[in-house]
């Protein structure tokens, strides 16, 4: 009778066990995809300091000289992947300027089951302030 009750009871520990591992797995992504969104909140967010910074400076210092005209991803200090698009582990980054307005889009790169999720964070920068990020798909 001993042995069945242990047995029992190392049975319940390990169905316990694995019901634990099974309930925490979508916690885990949910950070991870809470995580990514932050950091590409952030990269945008550091893109549009950049940006303000190319609009202030002169022509002939490389920056816009009162203007976001021809602004490119390189002049807010990313590297331009093959498209034109600035690119990290967090996600591709798309600038683009016309006259006083920059606007910035940050594409996510966290994969949910196996299918690309698109959330995208998008910002409007102007010469005296930046507006709000408005994000789609999150």
């Amino acid at each position: 009778m001993g042995q069945q009750q242990l047995l029992l009871i190392v049975l319940g520990v390990i169905i316990v066990g694995i019901a634990i591992v099974i309930g925490a797995f979508p916690a885990f992504v949910n950070g991870l995809e809470l995580a990514n969104k932050d950091a590409v909140t952030h990269d945008c967010i550091k893109i549009a300091s950049a940006a303000q910074g190319y609009y202030q400076k002169d022509p002939m210092l490389g920056g816009g000289g009162q203007s976001f005209d021809g602004i490119t991803i390189q002049d807010v200090g990313m590297y331009a992947n093959l498209s034109g698009k600035g690119e990290n582990d967090n996600g591709i980054y798309e600038v683009t300027g016309n006259g006083d307005v920059c606007t910035i889009v940050g594409y996510s790169k966290f994969e949910r089951d196996g299918g690309g999720t698109e959330l995208t964070c998008t910002i409007v920068v102007r010469p005296a302030k930046m507006e709000d990020p408005v994000y789609a798909g999150w």
